[in-house]
């Protein structure tokens, strides 16, 4: 509210904001690390030891590994693909001993 010279008047403007709203789909991903054939796996044979000890002769080897879980909102499955594969070279795997793979799943759980 302005008063000049004993008047009172009131200011309003009002302003109408367009706003366009772009959704980037939000991409899971499933990373598996695993130790490579060629590395002996401890944990595995422990594993398999104890499964025999248990009763279950069917069980044959076992490879103990990793699972990761993650969330991206990449532009594209391809942009997600390049990073995820990215990450598990350079931090989720250590490319000496283990090997990853990975699946990409949209929002409604479909593989990409």
């Amino acid at each position: 509210m302005l008063r000049e010279k004993g008047l009172s008047l009131k200011l309003k403007k009002s302003f109408l904001l367009e706003t366009t709203f772009y959704t980037v789909p939000v991409i899971n991903a499933r990373v598996y690390v695993t130790l490579k054939e060629s590395v002996l796996d401890p944990q595995g044979q422990a594993v398999n030891t104890a499964l025999h000890h248990m009763g279950y002769q069917d069980v044959q080897d076992v490879r103990i590994g990793k699972y990761i879980e993650l969330k991206l909102q990449a532009a594209s499955p391809e942009k997600a693909r390049q990073e995820v594969d990215e990450m598990g070279r350079n931090l989720l795997s250590n490319p000496v001993i283990e090997s990853f793979r990975f699946d990409l799943l949209n929002e409604e759980g479909q593989i990409l």
